[in-house]
């Protein structure tokens, strides 16, 4: 016997023998364990889907706005020169005009022009904040903007009317 290697002790080995692992208890299942967790779940998951089913109607129903929007980006990037500017002050009407008949009824909008226009306008303006010179500028501009070009600030003011009126107006008032 190797005089470094201890004897061995049977008692020892014996209990060694009878050693096993540590036993470890099933995995946790993920389901829920009763049937109203479920319920729960299946509540959240419809909740889910109505909100996001309404925030997609929403968002189709208010294409129009971003779409009048975005072409009175372009038309504001022009206001730089007077030409341009009177050209693009021409043409903001006819987008104001165009978003109302997205909404309501050719026969209600379309023959709508000078005083009755911005009655109807302010109407439906909702949200929208407009002085008194904007809606001025709506019933006069349609039809009668000519000659020298309104000067950079007049024609923001007009522009942001515009931008107020789009994103702000009633649809049911």
């Amino acid at each position: 016997m190797d005089p470094a290697t201890p004897p061995k002790d049977p008692m020892l080995q014996a209990t060694l023998r009878q050693m096993a692992d540590i036993a470890l208890p099933p995995p946790v299942s993920m389901m829920p364990a009763t049937w109203g967790w479920a319920v729960l779940a299946g509540l959240v998951v419809l909740a889910l889907a109505f909100a996001l089913w309404r925030w997609l109607r929403r968002r189709a129903q208010n294409r129009y706005r971003r779409d009048a929007l975005a072409e009175l980006a372009v038309l504001e990037a022009r206001i730089g020169t007077g030409p341009e500017r009177l050209q693009a002050l021409a043409a903001l009407p006819a987008i104001v005009k165009r978003t109302a008949l997205a909404v309501w009824p050719r026969e209600q909008v379309a023959a709508l022009s000078g005083e009755p226009w911005v009655e109807f306008l302010k109407a439906h303006a909702g949200k929208a904040r407009i002085d008194a010179e904007s809606y001025a500028f709506f019933a006069e501009a349609e039809y009668r903007l000519a000659g020298a070009a309104p000067d950079e600030a007049a024609a923001q003011r007009s522009f942001a009317a515009a931008r107020q009126w789009i994103e702000g107006h009633d649809v049911h008032p």
